[in-house]
């Protein structure tokens, strides 16, 4: 059952939480792909230091301004994509990165091959610049609750990465990870 616009209106934080287990599919030609999202990253207002909106709106950060559900696909150190989740509220820019995915051919496994970085997981699903903007209640590119429950318990934080220049918002713990057993 594909996620709806209701999931992502839902703060951030647990947002991001809640997309661990969940399953990223994108349309590539006739084939469906499709990975286990596995870690995620929260970005959460202007507020926050380590969001590229920090600076406010601009012509790069206006896809974060957009409605809950919004796909943000932006280009780093000139090479590669990394795709983010606009949530919340419209007007409010807030995301979730998608770091980590395991590849998703029927049932999963441990022994599956995990995708790791945000860079690595958009080449996998040739994601790009063209997906910025669409949203993720369509038909090239949307996300799957299979069932799975992940416990809080089961849920590891920690500090985002890349983000050492954000002053104290580089320490918060909004980076979410789940290990499969």
């Amino acid at each position: 059952m594909k996620l709806g616009k209701d999931f992502f209106e839902q703060k951030t934080l647990k947002a991001a939480k809640g997309l661990l287990g969940k399953t990223l599919c994108v349309k590539k030609g006739n084939k469906i792909l499709r990975g286990m999202i596995v870690e995620t990253e929260a970005y959460c207002g202007e507020d926050d230091l380590a969001c590229h909106a920090s600076k406010g709106r601009t012509k790069r950060t206006e896809t974060l301004y957009k409605k809950a559900g919004t796909v943000y696909a932006y280009l780093i150190y000139g090479m590669h994509y990394c795709l983010n989740i606009v949530t919340e509220k419209e007007n409010y820019p807030s995301a979730i990165l998608i770091r980590s995915v395991i590849k998703v051919n029927g049932k999963v496994s441990p022994c599956h091959e995990r995708i790791s970085g945000p860079g690595r997981v958009c080449r996998h699903f040739g994601i790009d610049k063209t997906f910025n903007g669409l949203d993720v209640f369509g038909k090239n590119i949307w996300i799957e609750d299979n069932g799975l429950k992940i416990s809080p318990r089961e849920i590891i934080k920690s500090k985002r990465i890349g983000v050492d220049y954000a002053k104290h918002c580089k320490d918060y713990l909004w980076r979410f990870n789940f290990v499969l057993k």
